[in-house]
């Protein structure tokens, strides 16, 4: 199976991702130089209902990667907070 760019699916990945990314823009941009660490995004988004894993950073992890490539965020490797790089 041949998964193509017009495909339901994809159109509504996508569409969720563009508006998980700017949830995240917006709590990050709420908590200024502070920054904020993986797991209190995911907890301010609402999104570990019921979670009862290990880590609590998969979801916003993997959209700050992502943000990061397109240059909107930063963390720092030590503390592990995430910024905006232009607050």
């Amino acid at each position: 199976m041949t998964v193509q760019n017009t495909d339901q699916p994809y159109l509504l990945a996508q569409t969720a991702m563009a508006q998980l990314k700017s949830a995240i823009h917006m709590v990050l941009s709420g908590a200024g130089e502070a920054g904020l660490k993986n797991a209190d995004i995911g907890h301010l988004l609402g999104i570990y209902m019921g979670y009862d894993g290990g880590h609590k950073g998969h979801i916003p992890r993997t959209l700050l990667a992502i943000m990061k490539t397109e240059g909107v965020a930063k963390q720092d490797e030590t503390t592990e907070i995430s910024r905006l790089t232009c607050p």
